[in-house]
């Protein structure tokens, strides 16, 4: 399991980071906001662990940013601040858990072990594209190396309609209203994406929609 842990303390974050590789996790550790999205435009992450007080941009607005831009990592806040303002807001922008500092190293590793194993055995309704298994309700997608991918909400509307009628014609209409926004520009955008991030073949019929091809 590959893990982003954004922390500014030295001592503290070099102290988890170790604890976290002793237990058999990769990670990766920065120390400023802005570094987060840096990182996570090219590389891919299993889980981010965001301390809020931090230099550039705080905790909160990076999981803001990022989950806006349809990034759907799970992410964990270790924070000073146990007011219940900020604690909420946490998770009111997707946090699965707040870690109040100081905490024992031991129960960060308890939580994160207790959140993938509560994900693993509560598995969703599964599609099927070839050799790829898709969770609509999670945006999960497993490849047949074990690699595990996520989709964001409105690139997920569209996979799962193709997928859904793979080898048929979808109208460009009924797509573009899966968006927020009507537009086609868009949508052309999302579905690009959407075959860069899979891997799959998605034939635009100019002036009538698009089609999953079959597999």
């Amino acid at each position: 399991m590959k893990i982003l842990l954004l922390e500014d303390d030295t001592l503290l974050g070099e102290s988890l980071e170790e604890y976290l590789e002793i237990e058999g996790f990769e990670v990766e550790r920065v120390t400023q906001g802005e570094e987060v999205f840096d990182r996570t435009f090219d590389n891919r992450y299993d889980l981010y662990i965001l301390d809020i007080n931090v230099p550039d941009v705080n905790g909160l607005e990076v999981l803001k940013e990022l989950y806006e831009a349809e990034d759907t990592t799970p992410a964990i806040y270790i924070s000073a601040l146990t007011d219940i303002k900020t604690i909420t807001q946490g998770f009111d922008l997707g946090a699965v858990d707040y870690l109040k500092k100081p905490f024992d190293p031991e129960e960060l590793i308890l939580r994160i072990r207790h959140h993938f194993r509560t994900e693993a055995d509560e598995p969703g309704r599964m599609l099927e594209y070839g050799e790829l298994r898709y969770e609509p309700e999670s945006g999960k997608i497993l490849r047949p190396d074990g690699e595990v991918l996520y989709l964001g909400e409105i690139q997920g509307r569209i996979f799962s309609t193709l997928l859904e009628r793979e080898g048929q014609l979808v109208p460009t209409q009924e797509l573009l209203d899966l968006l927020d926004r009507s537009n086609l520009n868009a949508l052309r955008v999302t579905i690009a994406k959407l075959k860069k991030k899979i891997g799959i073949d998605i034939t635009n019929v100019r002036g009538q929609g698009y089609l999953l091809e079959k597999v």
